[in-house]
């Protein structure tokens, strides 16, 4: 993936099952090149737009900014996958409840201060995201990155959309991500 991605210096970094667990492994493995630096989280599906490392060390130059995420789109280019992604990006800046998908980086002493991301099933990023904020503010920039359509693809459009905003209305209501697991097939 780093490869993929242009970046070097790579290594792989194995862990058990659940996102949380593989980002909080990572996090541990770079620890000691990014002490006073920033961790970058990137999904599998998604892929960094020229200059995001760039703009990323430039705003994190604001010592207020505990991180951030950036504007996303779909990779699939039909319109319907293109209105999801402004929709999720409308969703971000009406809500600021921003996801994985968007390319999370954060400030390491920021990511250690709050624990890292909670070991729970699903929905990690949202509450990452929730707690980053009470630390610092965090910023989105105006780049794309491009995540994979795959899911809405392969379970529909509507039945994805419909799936997605249950589960997020679920875990703010305080149901259990372990319960929400159920619901959203392909836990990592």
């Amino acid at each position: 993936m780093a490869e993929r991605q242009g970046l070097s210096n790579q290594s792989v970094v194995y862990s058990r099952r659940g996102r949380a667990c593989q980002m909080n492994a990572g996090a541990a493995a770079a620890k000691p090149a990014a002490s006073d630096g920033v961790l970058l989280f990137l999904h599998a599906d998604t892929y960094l737009p020229e200059g995001a490392l760039r703009a990323i060390e430039t705003a994190m130059r604001d010592e207020a900014l505990a991180g951030g995420r950036f504007r996303l789109k779909l990779d699939n280019p039909a319109l319907p996958y293109r209105i999801i992604g402004a929709m999720i990006t409308l969703r971000d800046g009406l809500f600021g409840g921003f996801t994985g998908d968007q390319a999370i980086f954060v400030r390491a002493s920021a990511f250690e201060a709050l624990g890292g991301f909670a070991d729970i099933e699903l929905c990690e990023d949202i509450d990452f995201a929730r707690r980053l904020r009470k630390v610092g503010r965090a910023i989105r920039l105006p780049l794309y990155v491009t995540t994979g359509a795959r899911r809405w693809e392969k379970s529909g459009l509507v039945m994805t959309i419909l799936l997605m905003w249950m589960i997020r209305t679920l875990f703010y209501a305080g149901v259990s991500p372990t319960r929400l697991a159920r619901l959203y097939a392909d836990v990592r």
